[in-house]
């Protein structure tokens, strides 16, 4: 069955790279209507931006929709991770400004808020995409690929030359809340030099070392430092999975990344929507939601430290 959100959910928070502040409301929707952002503030013209791939603007920052009419919203991965960790099938998140609120550069506030509220099963049935054939996408050395498997698994590498982060990799089995557990409160992570590059350019202008993990070589610079000693490599799995909610409905299947990051995971599903050999469109058996990310979620599983 589809789900949404019981009620209304609010988060005040600041544009990560404008620093303006904004308001960002999670509310129900109807079946089969998918997650659309709405934004609310004075624009002309169509005002909703569906969360689908073809609606992806390719950007090396951040993940951006963008309709017909120009309209924008920035930096939906953190909030798109928790709706598919948390097992959420249709919403509209009404949005006042360009930007999702950074918060603390995690989904941690945003399954909070969610959870907070609690999911409504709807008389409607679930259809998830399954992966049958490999599918994969380089750039350089980048590359990201689909693999058939009965869940989603993530598998992730990453390598950076700053010793504070230096090579990472992981895999997790995204059934049952292990998003929850495990990702949720990983946050965006920079170097020194990327922060001072990005402000000359009027970037970043929101960003502080309290909403995100910044490090100049081998140290850590943000107080208190990491959430997790691999806390990098976790945000980029984060980041993955909500950019993956942008399929439209859910994927089984295995995703493998090798430093690869927004665009290249929208090249993927935009590589495998053109090719209708490499996966199926079915209905979600009891068997497959029961595997699904957000299957069982419950408060208990999000980490102290969030």
């Amino acid at each position: 069955m589809q789900t949404t959100i019981k009620s209304l959910v609010t988060f005040d928070g600041v544009g990560l790279h404008s620093g303006a502040p904004v308001r960002m409301k999670i509310l129900p929707a109807m079946p089969n209507s998918g997650i659309t952002f709405r934004r609310v503030d004075d624009v002309t013209g169509n005002r909703d931006l569906p969360a689908l791939w073809h609606m992806v603007q390719q950007t090396p920052l951040c993940t951006r929709l963008v309709n017909d009419d120009g309209v924008t919203v920035s930096t939906v991965e953190h909030i798109m991770a928790a709706i598919v960790g948390c097992g959420v099938n249709n919403a509209v998140i009404e949005v006042d400004g360009p930007e999702i609120p950074i918060l603390d550069g995690s989904s941690a506030a945003f399954v909070r808020g969610i959870l907070s509220k609690g999911l409504r099963e709807m008389r409607a049935p679930l259809q998830v995409y399954r992966i049958t054939d490999t599918v994969e996408v380089r750039r350089g050395e980048s590359w990201a690929r689909f693999t058939p498997a009965d869940r989603l698994l993530i598998d992730f590498s990453i390598e950076f030359e700053d010793a504070a982060i230096g090579a990472q990799k992981k895999t997790l089995d995204m059934s049952n809340g292990s998003f929850v557990r495990e990702l949720s409160n990983s946050r965006t992570f920079c170097r020194q030099a990327d922060v001072d590059m990005m402000r000359a350019q009027g970037l970043a202008l929101g960003g502080t070392l309290e909403n995100a993990v910044v490090v100049d070589g081998d140290q850590v610079l943000s107080p208190g430092g990491l959430r997790h000693k691999d806390e990098a490599v976790r945000h980029k799995m984060l980041d993955a999975l909500g950019d993956l909610g942008m399929a439209g409905a859910p994927i089984l299947g295995h995703y493998e990344g090798f430093r690869a990051g927004h665009s290249l995971t929208n090249e993927l599903l935009r590589t495998m929507f053109a090719n209708s050999a490499c996966f199926e469109k079915v209905s979600c058996t009891t068997e497959m939601a029961a595997k699904l990310p957000g299957a069982g979620v419950h408060w208990g599983e999000i980490p102290e430290v969030a």
